[in-house]
């Protein structure tokens, strides 16, 4: 073996001035939600565990440092290929893009960190982590544009992904003025041992030597073991070992990571009672711990959970354990298939609503009936459906962070009631938010709103149709490759100059074209073929799509019995546009949020009781 080289590096030591590459052999970037949770939570736990507010930067130096692990390099040909880490340099690469891009928002006051991104060299830019497939993703997130490439490989379908779940889990206490020293803390703080090789055979040696030498337990392996150790009967614990390994493997059927994150939703669900605030010194709660340690949670508050005797150590596996992992199971499920009664599972997952589990299982009670378990389940789901659509109605986050403590005050308030008491005390939540859909008229399309704005649409369009006696087709809106996708279409086409008589500039213009009132849900080929055109050529296209969209067109009021009933059911000033001008889009926008109001009514809670 060659020479082999290693030196702890920090962050910025890492990536000032050096360039990584990836062989093409390498896997696809496949990091997913939970890793960059994972992340974002031990770096801002372990930055908050020092700083104040009072704090000078120069104080920085002296906080806490953390490690991120190793890399393994392979130098050949002058450059550096990375053999093991390309997940977490290029998941470090997305943070930094996006700090870099909230820096902009406080000119002069945070570090440059554009070396630690790219370099650039006779007016060409390269990135420090240089892959040719991966560079239309890169310049679209560093320069803030939409990424419109089509069909892009699977590393730049997660990079994007995973960028947007960057912008929701980081912390929002973060962002404005702590942000300078969090991003000193980052690239100054923050280690990774970088182990050099000089030649593919040993780099590989090593990381094999890494990862291949023993099998450590893993958190569930050391919790299984504690419980099991304290049930003396030993046909019992042969019992529940049997079901432990049995359910263990249903959720890795399902998927292969939940397991762990099952944990931390069950317990978190029925015990946590405390969070930590987010603030110097002050100690992780039961929701942190959990979070971070659930195996050493449940020793040290055994007590006070009912772990006493043999007996109860049994039925927390036999009654409790057995009862949640089913439960989450078919959350996970819902949360993939669309399911009656569970439908509004997969609508909160689709707009990536992951605190949505933890308020599902709370109110659940092992002794529940399955038309119980059905309901109270169907309650919370709508209930977040209608808390997080008001909010993104209302150009509001609903990123894990801003939602966090909120969520975790109603899960902790409708832990183990029925479903009377359920409904009443969630129709009473939303009774008390003070941005509804009556609190903003004006919702539009933007950059950071296309996902949801794209789903609402969706679940708008389905609405009108079920209701008018058609099958849904809400997936097939959300869903699909290619042509046969469905991308928002402006009804007006970008030509401001169609529009100077209402319009004298064409920012204004382009501020009305982007309102809900101005968009439809359809395939990616009308987009093409008709997208350009003015209304009056584009809308006989529209009588052949949707539902949404044909009731602009006088032809979609003849011979349709079944909208005409939803019509007067509903009371909807649904009409036929010949023109569509600023006082029609103003119309349509209206009609819009009263359906929105219909759709995710608090009403619509109680009459789920009342059935």
């Amino acid at each position: 073996m060659r020479e082999i080289l290693g030196k702890a590096k920090t962050i910025k030591e890492l990536l000032s001035g050096v360039k990584y590459s990836i062989d093409y052999y390498q896997r696809e970037y496949k990091w997913g939600r939970k890793q960059i949770q994972e992340l974002i939570d031990d770096l801002s736990n372990k930055f908050l565990e020092d700083y104040h507010p009072n704090h000078s930067r120069e104080i920085v130096e002296n906080y806490g440092h953390y490690f991120l692990g190793s890399i393994i390099i392979s130098r050949k040909n002058g450059q550096n290929y990375i053999v093991d880490g390309q997940q977490r340099l290029t998941t470090l690469t997305l943070l930094l893009i996006y700090l870099n891009n909230l820096k902009r928002q406080h000119p002069g006051r945070v570090k440059n960190i554009d070396e630690l991104i790219f370099s650039e060299k006779y007016g060409r830019k390269s990135y420090n982590l240089e892959v040719d497939e991966r560079r239309a993703c890169m310049d679209s997130l560093y320069e803030q544009q939409l990424f419109t490439q089509t069909e892009p490989i699977e590393s730049v379908q997660n990079m994007l992904a995973r960028y947007e779940d960057i912008v929701n889990y980081f912390p929002e206490e973060l962002r404005d003025d702590v942000l300078p020293f969090f991003v000193d803390w980052l690239i100054e703080n923050v280690h990774m041992v970088e182990i050099t090789a000089y030649s593919d055979d040993d780099a590989y040696f090593i990381f094999e030597t890494m990862n291949d030498r023993g099998l450590s337990l893993s958190p569930i392996d050391m919790l299984k073991s504690y419980l099991l150790a304290n049930i003396l009967d030993e046909k019992q614990r042969n019992s529940v070992n049997t079901l432990w390994k049995d359910r263990i493997l249903d959720m890795n059927k399902v998927d292969k990571d939940i397991a762990s994150d099952f944990f931390k939703t069950w317990l978190r669900s029925q015990y946590a009672n405390k969070i930590r605030e987010r603030k110097k010194d002050a100690e992780p709660e039961d929701f942190d711990r959990i979070g971070a340690e659930f195996h050493r949670w449940i020793r040290d508050e055994r007590e006070n959970i009912g772990l006493q005797n043999s007996s109860d150590f049994y039925n927390f596996i036999n009654r409790d354990f057995n009862f949640y992992s089913i439960q989450y199971i078919r959350l996970m499920i819902a949360s993939t298939i669309l399911q009656p009664s569970l439908e509004h599972i997969l609508y909160n997952t689709h707009h990536g609503f992951t605190l949505q589990y933890n308020l599902l299982l709370s109110p659940l009670n092992p002794h529940d009936s399955e038309q119980e378990i059905v309901l109270k389940l169907r309650l919370v789901a709508m209930f977040i459906d209608i808390l997080i659509t008001w909010r993104l109605w209302n150009l509001r986050s609903i990123a894990y962070s801003t939602m966090q403590y909120a969520m975790f005050l109603v899960m902790r308030n409708i832990r183990g009631l029925d479903s009377k008491s359920l409904a009443e005390k969630l129709y009473d939540t939303l009774n008390r938010e003070r941005e509804t859909f009556t609190t903003e008229d004006r919702l539009y399309v933007h950059q950071q709103n296309r996902k949801y704005i794209h789903r609402i649409l969706a679940r708008i369009t389905d609405y009108i149709e079920q209701q008018s006696g058609l099958p849904s087709r809400y997936m097939e809106y959300v869903s699909g490759q290619g042509s046969s996708r469905y991308e928002i279409e402006h009804i007006w086409a970008d030509k401001p100059e169609l529009h100077t008589d209402e319009f004298s500039h064409a920012y204004d213009f382009q501020n009305y074209r982007n309102r809900i009132g101005g968009l439809l849900l359809l395939p990616k080929s009308f987009n093409a073929s008709y997208g350009d055109l003015e209304y009056k050529k584009k809308v006989p296209h529209y009588n052949k799509e949707n539902l949404l969209a044909r009731s602009l067109h006088p032809l979609c009021y003849d011979h349709n019995p079944g909208f005409f009933r939803f019509i007067e059911k509903s009371g909807l000033p649904f009409r036929p546009h010949n023109e569509f001008n600023k006082v029609e889009l103003d119309e349509r926008q209206e009609l819009v949020r009263m359906m929105a109001k219909h759709i995710w009514h608090p009403n619509n809670l109680m009459l789920e009781i009342k059935k």
